[in-house]
């Protein structure tokens, strides 16, 4: 066998448990929406987690016990994150536009004003100023454990991104209690559109970012990561990050923004 720098992944049957995974959340939301019935939702739920925990363990295996993971492979992995970002950012440059789009030029059928006659928006100064506090704090958290485990002090990398991971639950679960309380619908115009897909896609976003940091987490107890050897926690770090800024952005514009000239 010839000794070389770079991973060949070897064949694993994740990729394909994955997008059939995809396939039944999807087919279980739309059964969801027309009829009602959660179970499938469920099933879904529960194979995104299986296909989650044996991918992540493969890969953990890779890069502790089996050292595939060399310089130049942890160049590769970098740089695909990096991309994997930007493709993020690119989505949610799509929901802005549509945003400024009908927010900078309201057209008749929304009454040339903004919000829409009709659509109360949220005060900004509520749960969202707090949720934004929530967020800006954990980003100080991740990187206080990022800093501890880069000087070896993993007990306090460990409570900081247990802090962290706690602060993402409490985003949600406040996020999902302002949904409850909402005064409109995603059906209400195009402010209800825009307003539910760019911030329930955050939310989704911040679900799989506090997933992600759970594995890590984990990853600390079993000390699977050294100072100069802890790439999954750094994509995550640089993933969390990202979900912060985007937040910035979503309570500047749809939530200030609207409710300033309400």
């Amino acid at each position: 066998m010839v000794y070389h720098y770079y991973h060949l992944v070897e064949r694993r049957p994740w990729p394909l448990t994955g997008s059939f995974r995809a396939f039944i959340m999807t087919t279980s939301l739309i059964n969801f929406i027309h009829s009602n019935n959660i179970v499938l939702l469920y099933f879904s739920w529960i194979f995104t987690l299986l296909t989650m925990y044996q991918w992540w363990r493969d890969i953990t295996r890779e890069s502790t016990l089996q050292g595939f993971h060399t310089l130049i492979v942890k160049t590769g992995l970098k740089w695909g994150i990096v991309l994997f970002i930007l493709r993020e950012v690119l989505f949610f440059f799509r929901f802005f536009w549509a945003f400024f789009h009908s927010r900078l030029s309201p057209d008749i059928e929304l009454g040339t004003t903004w919000p829409p006659k009709g659509i109360i928006p949220f005060n900004p100064y509520h749960i969202p100023l707090l949720n934004t506090i929530i967020l800006l704090a954990s980003g100080v958290t991740i990187t206080l454990s990022h800093h501890s485990i880069l000087n070896k002090n993993f007990s306090i990398a460990f409570t900081s991104l247990l802090t962290t991971i706690l602060l993402g639950i409490y985003f949600s679960i406040l996020q999902a209690f302002e949904y409850i309380q909402s005064p409109f619908r995603i059906t209400d115009r195009i402010y209800g559109t825009t307003f539910f897909v760019a911030t329930g896609f955050h939310g989704l976003h911040v679900l799989i970012g506090t997933r992600f940091l759970i594995v890590n987490i984990f990853r600390i107890i079993y000390t699977q990561f050294r100072s100069g050897h802890h790439f999954s926690f750094e994509a995550a770090a640089w993933y969390w990050h990202f979900v912060d800024i985007v937040w910035i952005f979503l309570y500047t514009f749809i939530y200030w923004w609207s409710f300033y000239f309400y």
